[in-house]
């Protein structure tokens, strides 16, 4: 994120670190990097140095608790993971001093802590072909770990985030949107697009339905192991930001390693190498299904549509993240034109 959260300054970020943690701050340097979460390099009185994150809990007040709960238990699921099921490569938080992992800030704000780990990670899009048998494999155990947190994670239920606001916002096409700069133009691109969105919808729910039927195989999946999220440290690959982890079918991970996510950013496909899937069931054992990839595919773009096209409707200011929700919206729908 490039704007600095509303709502939330750095000296009440400061008190939140020193109350949960004991980190007493000596230094504090905001971080724009990443999408959907706000972080900041934080040097202790120590020296030790710390990786702090900020998720936002949303504007409508009734829905916070429901997102700090289930960002509580993502945290939990990853720590588990990483002593209990031996996955070294998770970054898991760091607990507080009463052994909450997350601890709520300014209302509507979750905050929670990482060591800072030397290495760099990569940025959204396709993993390059040198990179897919490793991510493949890291997967692989990722997935082989379900029975250690079956009972700590969260379920996938098949429902779309934010279809419900999505299907309001195509129900206002008809009056202006007065919430700020961008609103007009987000009505008028959605106003070209909407049989696109609706026939995108219906398709969602025929995919959703086909892999409903295959609970018994689910695990836990991370749910966006993009180049973005898979830090290369000295010693070795970790997977970091675990606020999605869930059970789910094997393809909400998998669908990454695909051309789909190449064609859905306007990219050819790079087809050179060995097919990453035939490897992860080799691995594993288990079958991908075209049912699971293609749903996942989908609701990746139909959850950016719906989260970008709420914040374009809602009150907003000039600024880099909001500009970039509408060239972002712009882009899912003007390449998936059918």
């Amino acid at each position: 994120m490039r704007d600095r959260p509303a709502d939330l300054t750095e000296p009440e970020l400061i008190v939140a670190l020193t109350e949960g943690w004991g980190i007493e701050a000596h230094s504090v340097e905001y971080l724009p990097v990443g999408a959907g979460s706000y972080h900041w390099s934080v040097i202790d009185q120590h020296g030790t140095a710390w990786f702090v994150k900020i998720d936002d809990l949303g504007v409508e007040a009734a829905r916070r608790d429901d997102a700090f709960n289930g960002l509580a238990r993502s945290c939990a699921t990853a720590l588990a993971l990483r002593p209990e099921a031996g996955l070294d490569f998770v970054l898991a938080p760091t607990p507080t001093t009463t052994d909450a992992l997350v601890r709520q800030v300014a209302l509507r704000y979750a905050l929670s802590v990482f060591p800072m780990v030397a290495g760099a990670a990569g940025q959204f899009g396709t993993h390059p072909p040198e990179d897919r048998a490793e991510v493949v494999d890291l997967l692989a155990e990722l997935h082989r770990a379900t029975p250690i947190v079956a009972n700590i994670a969260s379920r996938a239920d098949l429902v779309l985030p934010g279809r419900d606001r999505l299907e309001e916002a195509l129900q206002d096409l008809g009056q202006e949107w007065t919430g700020g700069p961008y609103a007009e133009p987000a009505r008028t691109l959605l106003s070209v697009h909407t049989g696109q969105i609706q026939r995108l919808l219906a398709d969602f729910d025929r995919r959703a339905d086909q892999v409903r039927n295959t609970t018994a195989v689910w695990v836990v999946t991370h749910g966006e192991p993009h180049p973005g999220n898979i830090m290369r440290t000295p010693a070795g690959l970790r997977l970091i930001d675990w606020g999605t982890v869930q059970i789910a079918p094997p393809e909400r991970d998998l669908w990454m390693l695909t051309p789909a996510l190449s064609r859905m950013l306007g990219e050819d496909p790079d087809d050179h190498g060995d097919d990453p899937l035939a490897r992860y069931t080799q691995i594993t054992g288990r079958t991908v299904t075209s049912s699971g990839l293609a749903l996942y595919a989908l609701w990746w773009r139909l959850a950016d549509i719906a989260i970008f096209a709420d914040d374009l409707r809602r009150p907003h200011d000039t600024g880099e993240d909001i500009a970039a929700s509408l060239t972002y919206l712009t882009g899912y729908l003007e390449s998936s034109r059918d």
